[in-house]
C-alpha cells in the first residue's frame, strides 16, 4: 500500500522528505504560518497554500486509513476477509470505494432481498446465477423451491425472490459500481426544468430548459439549480442512456447460452433500474455540490484575501459615512491610530435646507479636527450621501477626498458583542460609522473583527458546508494577518486571535495584561501573560511588532529564535543594531552578495531561505508587505450612471470575482460587470487568472442599461472587444 508520504509527494509534486517534515511539524502542533514562514528550510519554502491543501489531503488520506482498518475489521469479524478482499481494501483509492468494497457485508436494513432470504430461496438464487451451461431452466428449478407456509405459493413466487437477491448481488458488486460511477461521469447529463407549467420569470430562467454535460457543469450553475429545487421552483434530475448503461452490467455478469441467461440479464436490468441508477444518480449530485462547493469556497478565500490586504490608508484623520434615510446619515471621525474623535448625524436626504445644514455641520468637523480622507458606506442613500460629498469638498477648495467603502458586514459588527464592548456609548448606527472610516485606515485590522462569510465577496456561501466554509475563511484570515504582522501595543483582541499559536483566550489576557501594566517593551514580556507558554511563544512571536522596544530586532519580522544570526550577519557586513534603527543600512544586501549567501548562511548558524527573510527584514524593518501594493483610488468629483458612454475608458477597482466575471467599481455606485469573454483577448479558464479582489485596472465601457441598473465592461482594447 502507498505511504500517505508518498502520495502526498506524489500529488503535490514536492519531494519526499520535505512532505515528512512538514507531516511532522503539524504532529508537533506547529501552525502553518509558523511553518511556512520559519521553517522553510525543512520543506522548500512552499508557501501557506500549498502547505494548507497538504493538511487538509493529510486529514483526508489519515481518515481514509482509519476506515480502512475499520472496514476490514468489521468484515473479518463475520469470518469473512479473505486476502484478495483485504488487498482490494488497502488499494481503495477514496473513501467511496472502501464503501463499495464493504456495501456486501453492510448491515443492511430489511429488503426484498433479505425477505427473499427468509423465505429460503438464497440457493435457487445462486443456482441461477451460477448460469451452468448444463443447468436447468429457471422455471424448472423454481418448482423445487416452493413452499406455501413460507409465503412461496408458485414458480414465479420463488422466480421473483431469487430475482431480488440476485439483483442486490449485482447492486453490491463494487467492480459494477465504479464502472458505472465512471460511465455516468463521462456520459451522463444533468437536466432542470420548470416545476409548473407555467413558470413565472425568475433567476432560474436559464434553467427552465437546461441539459449539461456533467463532467462539464460550472460550479456556479450547479450551486443555482440546487437552490432552485430546494425552493421547489426546478425539477432536477441525471439523464443517462440506459442501453449503453447497461452493456458493461451484462458483460459482467452473463454467461452467453446458458439456460439462465434470460433470466439473469432480466434481474441485471432490475438492479440497474431499481438499485444501481438511483444511488449513481445520488452520488453524482453529491459529487457536483461537493466540487461546487469547494469551487466557490475556494474562490470566496481568493477574493478574501487580497481584500484583507488592501492598501491601508494610514497616518490620516478620517471621516466615516454610514448613510441612510429615515435615520439619516451617521457620522464619525477618528484619528490616525482609528480613535474616535467626535461624532453626529446629519439627514442630506431630507431636503436642501437639510442638506446645507448637514454640509455645514460636516465642513465644521473636518476643520476642527483637520480631516484628511472620507470614508463613505455604499449601502442605502450611498449615491445622495456621495454627491452631496462632492459638493462639500468642492466648496473646502478640495483639501478633501473621499472613497466609496464597502459596507458588507458593518450591520453586524454593529450589532455584536464585540462592538458593544468595544463602544458601550454609541448607538448602533455610529458604531457602522467607525468601522466604515476604519475600514479606508487598515481594512484588515477592521475587517477581522467580522464573520468573513459577511464580507460580502463570495456567492451562495450561506448554501456551503459551514464548518468547511468557516475552516477555510478562517485559514485565509490567519494567513493575511500573519503576513503583515501585529501591533502588540495596539492591536485589538479579534485581530490577535489570528495570530499563530494565540487564541480568544490568549489574545484577550495579551489585552487585560496591557491594561493593567502599560506598553510591552519587548517581546519576550509576552510570556508573562497568562495561558501564554513556551510553544505559543514559539508560533506567535516573530508575527508580533513591538515599536516600542529599544531592540529594533523586535520592530521586524526576524523570529527571536534568529536574533544571534540576525546579529552576526550585520558584524560580517559592518554594520550594527543602531544602523539597522536608523535606517542606514541600504547596501546590506549588495554586501551580503559580495561575502556569499551560502557562506554567511553557514557562518550565521541558518539555511539560505531563513538568511534571505533576515536580509528583507533588516533592510526595512517594520515593513508593511501591502504598501508595496497600488494604492486605493480616491475621488473628489462623482459621475453617475447618465454621464457612462460606449467606449469611455474608465480606472476602476475590482470589488468581486466570481466564476462568470468580475465586477468594477468605476466610481458611479452601481459595480460594472466584465464578462469573462471580456477579460483578455486570450482565452480564460476562470477569471481568477487575469484579476483579484482590490486590483486597480482600466476598462472600457461597452454598454449601459438605466432602467435595469446594468453596466457592461470590458478589459480588451475597445478593438479588441469590437472584435
Amino acid at each position: 500500500m502507498e505511504s500517505i508520504v508518498h502520495i502526498l509527494a506524489r500529488e503535490l509534486g514536492q519531494k519526499e522528505s520535505y512532505i515528512q517534515n512538514v507531516v511532522t511539524l503539524i504532529d508537533e502542533g506547529n501552525t502553518i504560518p509558523f511553518i511556512a514562514r520559519y521553517r522553510k528550510e525543512l520543506h522548500g519554502a512552499m508557501d501557506d497554500t500549498t502547505l494548507r491543501t497538504l493538511a487538509d489531503r493529510l486529514q483526508y488520506l489519515r481518515n481514509l486509513d482509519k476506515r480502512r482498518e475499520e472496514v476490514k475489521s468489521a468484515i473479518e469479524g463475520q469470518g469473512k476477509l479473505t486476502e484478495e478482499l483485504s488487498a482490494a481494501i488497502d488499494s481503495a483509492a477514496t473513501l467511496a470505494e472502501v464503501e463499495d468494497l464493504y456495501r456486501p457485508y453492510k448491515q443492511k436494513r430489511r429488503t426484498r432481498a433479505t425477505v427473499a432470504k427468509e423465505k429460503g430461496l438464497e440457493p435457487l438464487a445462486l443456482l441461477l446465477f451460477a448460469q451452468a451451461m448444463d443447468g436447468p431452466a429457471p422455471e424448472q428449478a423454481a418448482q423445487d423451491y416452493i413452499d406455501p407456509e413460507k409465503g412461496v405459493e408458485t414458480a414465479a413466487d420463488a422466480l421473483q425472490g431469487a430475482n431480488d437477491i440476485i439483483a442486490e448481488q449485482i447492486s453490491d458488486d463494487a467492480d459494477i459500481r465504479k464502472l458505472l460511477r465512471e460511465l455516468v461521469w463521462k456520459k451522463g447529463y444533468l437536466v432542470s426544468a420548470a416545476a409548473d407549467k407555467e413558470p413565472e420569470d425568475s433567476v432560474y430562467r436559464l434553467y427552465y430548459a437546461f441539459r449539461s454535460p456533467l463532467n462539464r457543469l460550472q460550479g456556479h450553475q450547479v450551486l443555482a439549480i440546487n437552490r432552485g429545487e430546494r425552493e421547489d421552483v426546478l425539477k432536477v434530475g441525471v439523464e443517462m442512456d440506459r442501453e449503453s448503461a447497461l452493456v458493461p452490467v451484462r458483460r459482467r455478469v452473463l454467461h452467453p447460452g446458458a439456460p439462465a441467461m434470460a433470466f439473469v440479464r432480466a434481474a441485471a436490468e432490475d438492479a440497474y433500474d431499481r438499485l444501481i441508477f438511483p444511488s449513481v444518480e445520488r452520488e453524482m449530485r453529491n459529487l457536483l455540490t461537493e466540487n461546487a462547493n469547494e469551487g466557490a469556497i475556494k474562490m470566496f478565500g481568493l477574493n478574501l484575501k487580497p481584500l484583507l490586504l488592501q492598501p491601508p490608508v494610514k497616518g490620516f484623520v478620517t471621516m466615516g459615512l454610514d448613510p441612510g434615510y429615515r435615520n439619516g446619515c451617521k457620522v464619525a471621525v477618528v484619528d490616525d491610530t482609528g480613535k474616535v474623535l467626535d461624532t453626529a448625524v446629519v439627514y442630506p436626504t431630507f431636503s436642501e435646507k437639510k442638506k446645507r445644514e448637514a454640509i455645514e455641520t460636516l465642513s465644521g468637523l473636518i476643520r476642527k479636527h483637520g480631516v484628511v480622507h472620507i470614508a463613505i458606506g455604499n449601502g442605502t442613500a450611498s449615491r445622495e450621501t456621495e454627491q452631496m460629498t462632492v459638493e462639500l469638498i468642492k466648496e473646502l477648495g478640495g483639501s478633501v477626498s473621499y472613497m466609496i467603502v464597502n459596507e458588507a458586514g458593518a450591520s453586524v459588527y454593529s450589532a455584536s458583542k464585540l462592538a458593544a464592548e468595544e463602544f458601550p456609548d454609541f448607538d448602533v448606527n455610529l458604531r457602522s460609522a467607525v468601522s466604515i472610516a476604519r475600514r479606508l485606515q487598515d481594512p484588515l485590522a477592521e475587517l477581522v473583527k467580522i464573520d468573513p462569510k459577511s464580507i460580502g465577496v463570495g456567492q451562495y456561501q450561506h448554501d456551503m458546508p459551514q464548518a468547511r466554509l468557516d475552516e477555510t475563511l478562517g485559514g485565509v484570515v490567519e494567513d493575511c494577518v500573519n503576513r503583515v504582522g501585529v501591533d502588540l501595543n495596539t492591536a485589538s483582541a479579534p485581530l490577535l486571535a489570528y495570530v499563530a499559536g494565540l487564541n480568544n483566550t490568549t489574545a484577550k489576557n495579551i489585552v487585560k495584561y496591557r491594561e493593567e501594566n502599560g506598553a510591552f517593551t519587548t517581546r519576550k514580556q509576552v510570556l508573562k501573560v497568562p495561558k501564554l507558554g513556551p510553544k505559543a511563544f514559539e508560533q506567535c512571536a516573530g508575527f508580533l511588532r513591538v515599536p516600542e522596544s529599544k531592540n529594533v530586532l523586535d520592530h521586524t519580522g526576524v523570529h527571536p529564535e534568529s536574533y544571534d544570526a540576525a546579529q552576526k550577519l550585520l558584524e560580517l557586513c559592518g554594520y550594527t543594531l543602531k544602523d539597522v534603527a536608523a535606517g542606514a543600512i541600504a547596501q546590506l544586501a549588495d554586501r551580503v552578495a559580495a561575502y556569499g549567501k551560502e557562506k554567511a548562511a553557514e557562518d550565521c548558524g541558518v539555511g539560505l531561505p531563513t538568511l534571505e527573510d533576515i536580509v528583507k527584514e533588516l533592510s526595512k524593518p517594520g515593513r508593511d508587505p501591502r504598501d508595496e501594493l497600488p494604492k486605493p483610488i480616491l475621488r473628489t468629483d462623482v459621475m453617475e450612471m447618465k454621464d457612462l458612454k460606449p467606449g469611455m475608458e474608465l480606472t476602476g477597482t475590482v470589488r468581486n470575482v466570481i466564476d462568470f466575471g468580475v465586477f468594477v467599481d468605476i466610481g458611479v455606485h452601481q459595480d460594472g460587470l466584465v464578462h469573462i469573454s471580456q477579460l483578455s483577448s486570450r482565452r480564460v479558464r476562470h477569471p481568477s487568472e487575469v484579476c483579484a479582489v482590490g486590483d486597480i485596472v482600466t476598462v472600457w465601457v461597452l454598454e449601459v442599461d438605466e432602467k435595469k441598473k446594468r453596466i457592461s465592461l470590458t478589459m480588451k482594447q475597445p478593438r479588441e472587444a469590437a472584435v
